[in-house]
C-alpha cells in the first residue's frame, strides 16, 4: 500500500456525474462534474429516467478525465469510493456498477459512502474537522442537523419533517415564473428585494431542532394566488426576499441554538444550498454570538455534487478499515446512521 493514500470517488445519486481523485482525504487532484442541468431545465425539475440515461453516457468519460487529470494510474489508487445512496434508484444504480466493475477489475478495496456524509466531509478539504461539532446540510432532498462527536459517528438532532429547504426554493421559483433550478435565482432576486412581506416562520415545539418548510412554501403560494385574483401584481423581488428570509431565518436560528447546547468546536454548512449567499451570510453573522465555535463553509464549486466529496469521506472509512463487497446494492433511503 502506498504511504499516501489515493481514493477514487463516483457520484451519480441525482443529475451530476462526477468523478474525482483525492489525496489523504484532503487534496484534490482532480475533480470532474458533468452536469445535466440543461437536460432537466425543460422539464422544471430532475426527470429519473433521463437522468439514468445521461449517467450511463458520462459515466466512463468522466472517470478517465478524473484519472488523467488527477495523473494517476489505477494501481496507484488504494480504494474506490461512490456514493450508494440515498439518491435516484437508476441513477445510484450506474455509479455503484461502475465503482464494482472498476474494483473487481483492479483488485481495489470498494467503499460504499452516504451521500449526506460526502456533503459534510467537503469541509474535510477545507480545513481539519475538529470535534465535536455540528453540520448544517442543506440541499434538495435533505435538511438536517448532524452532530458528531469522532469521525464516522453520525447523530441526527433534526432534520425536516415534509419538504426539505432545496424543494422549497425550487417550488416557489416555480411559482414566480423562474427556471429549475430555482435556488440560485430566488436567491439573486432576494438581494435585489427587501423583505416587507409577513410570511409564517415554523419553530415547532419548542426544543426541536426539526424543520418544516411545507407550510412557508404553502403561504407564497396562497399570497400569490390570492393577488392574482384581485388582479394585483406582487414584486417577485419583495416576494423572493421574504422567503429566504424565512427560510434562513429558521435554518440558521436553529443552528445557533444547537451549537450553544452541544458545546460544538465548529459548526460546518455543507449542501447544495450551502452556496445560497444570503445563508452564508446570516450564518457568519449569527455564528458571532459563538466567538470561540469555528465556522467552515466549503467553496461553492464543493457546495453542489461532485465526488471530491464522496472521496474524502470514503478515505475515513477506508482508513477505519471499513469495506463493501460486490454483493454493494443502491439504496435510495440509505439511512445516515
Amino acid at each position: 500500500m502506498n504511504e499516501d493514500v489515493y481514493v477514487l470517488g463516483i457520484e451519480t445519486s441525482c443529475d451530476e456525474t462526477a468523478a474525482a481523485v483525492v489525496k489523504n482525504g484532503r487534496e484534490i487532484l482532480s475533480n470532474v462534474v458533468a452536469s445535466q442541468m440543461e437536460s432537466h431545465r425543460r422539464f422544471g425539475g430532475v426527470v429519473p429516467e433521463i437522468a439514468s440515461r445521461h449517467h450511463v453516457e458520462q459515466i466512463t468519460l468522466v472517470i478517465e478525465e478524473a484519472m488523467e487529470q488527477a495523473g494517476v494510474s489505477f494501481a496507484d489508487l488504494d480504494a474506490v469510493a461512490v456514493t450508494a445512496g440515498p439518491g435516484l434508484v437508476g441513477a445510484l444504480l450506474v455509479g455503484v456498477n461502475a465503482a464494482k466493475a472498476l474494483a473487481f477489475a483492479h483488485g481495489l478495496p470498494l467503499i460504499g459512502v452516504h451521500h449526506i456524509a460526502g456533503h459534510i466531509y467537503a469541509n474535510q478539504l477545507v480545513a481539519d474537522m475538529k470535534f465535536p461539532l455540528l453540520a448544517l446540510v442543506v440541499s434538495g432532498g435533505h435538511t438536517e442537523l448532524v452532530y458528531m462527536e469522532k469521525h464516522g459517528d453520525f447523530a441526527v438532532i433534526g432534520e425536516t419533517r415534509d419538504d426539505a429547504a432545496g424543494e422549497a426554493y425550487d417550488k416557489v421559483a416555480r411559482a414566480l415564473g423562474l427556471p429549475y433550478p430555482g435556488g440560485p435565482h430566488i436567491d439573486r432576486l432576494a438581494h435585489e428585494g427587501e423583505p416587507v412581506m409577513d410570511l409564517p416562520r415554523a419553530w415547532l415545539e419548542e426544543g426541536s431542532y426539526d424543520f418544516s418548510f411545507s407550510g412557508l412554501k404553502s403561504a407564497v403560494l396562497n399570497a400569490l394566488h390570492n393577488a392574482k385574483q384581485r388582479g394585483e401584481e406582487i414584486d417577485p423581488r419583495q416576494m423572493a426576499a421574504s422567503f429566504q428570509a424565512s427560510v434562513v431565518d429558521v435554518l440558521v436560528t436553529k443552528t445557533i441554538q444547537a451549537a450553544k447546547e452541544y458545546r460544538v468546536r465548529q459548526v460546518l454548512l455543507a449542501g447544495g444550498v450551502a452556496a445560497n449567499r444570503g445563508l452564508r451570510n446570516a450564518l457568519q453573522d449569527r455564528m458571532k454570538e459563538l466567538p470561540d465555535v469555528e465556522l467552515l463553509i466549503p467553496p461553492l464549486s464543493l457546495c453542489t455534487d461532485n465526488a471530491a466529496m464522496i472521496a474524502a469521506a470514503g478515505t475515513v472509512l477506508y482508513q477505519q478499515g471499513k469495506r463493501a463487497d460486490l454483493t454493494l446494492n443502491a439504496n435510495p433511503s440509505l439511512p445516515l446512521v
